[in-house]
């Protein structure tokens, strides 16, 4: 079995952000750098079913700048089989489809079984690379997966899905497929000393997108800190039971509370 497992590095979640002058982007300069908590536990669910399984190969996949190895050499040491990265110095500004086409291009001789994704990044949060990954590379997917069968690998995969308003979904897919992973479905491992020491044999391939890669109809026009304003409403004119009211008027046809 073959598991690619797209990782992708963001910024410390202590990190004191600002916006870069050109208005595009936080300034990266002088921040701090983690693995996306999701693609953690996307790789993590990797590991467990290859050991589950006893054989196959866990290839961990990027795109970003050159910083963006850290990511790969981490997830090496705990226990990755070998890293493709993307190379692309602007990749935040770039739209999920471009992130999308530009990953399918580089993995889909891979030919994997499985494609495993963190749910969405803690920097976009768009959360949708994946799936439009999945439309790209002609696969079924699955998203907001917090548990996985690893007793069913006969060509198909049981896993159970997070619906909204406290419904799950247990479901069965053909593989190949692609999956989302929500954050919190089992417990990191840490990279040992042992895996820190392999990691540095490993291989990791370096792959250069041609510009057709990044034509896209969606472009960020600009990134700001939201305004912190406030505003306040008398109701009632001083009469408790007006105010009351109209508390409930503006609650049934503005907020929409009931």
């Amino acid at each position: 079995m073959k598991i690619i497992v797209l990782m992708k590095q963001v910024a410390n979640k202590d990190a004191v952000l600002r916006i870069g002058k050109d208005e595009k982007w936080i300034d990266e300069s002088d921040i701090a750098h983690q693995t996306n908590e999701s693609d953690g536990y996307a790789l993590e669910e990797a590991l467990r079913l290859k050991e589950a399984k006893g054989e196959g190969e866990v290839i961990v996949c990027t795109l970003g700048a050159q910083s963006a190895k850290a990511v790969l050499k981490d997830a090496l040491a705990r226990g990755a089989d070998r890293a493709i990265h993307i190379l692309n110095e602007n990749e935040n500004r770039l739209s999920p489809f471009q992130i999308a086409k530009t990953i399918a291009d580089a993995i889909r001789d891979e030919n994997a079984d499985l494609v495993f994704t963190g749910l969405q990044s803690d920097d976009a949060s768009y959360g949708q690379t994946g799936v439009i990954l999945a439309e790209l590379l002609g696969v079924p997917h699955a998203t907001i997966v917090i548990d996985i069968d690893r007793e069913t690998l006969n060509g198909k995969l049981r896993l159970k899905r997070e619906l909204e308003s406290g419904w799950y979904q247990w479901f069965t897919y053909n593989l190949p497929a692609l999956l989302t992973i929500q954050s919190g479905i089992s417990q990191i491992r840490y990279a040992s000393l042992k895996g820190i020491m392999a990691a540095k044999k490993k291989e990791i391939r370096d792959v250069t997108p041609g510009a057709e890669n990044f034509a896209s109809a969606q472009h960020i026009d600009k990134v700001y800190l939201p305004l912190k304003t406030k505003q306040t409403q008398m109701l009632g004119n001083g009469d408790a039971k007006r105010g009351a009211a109209e508390l409930v008027e503006k609650l049934r046809t503005e907020v929409r509370a009931f």
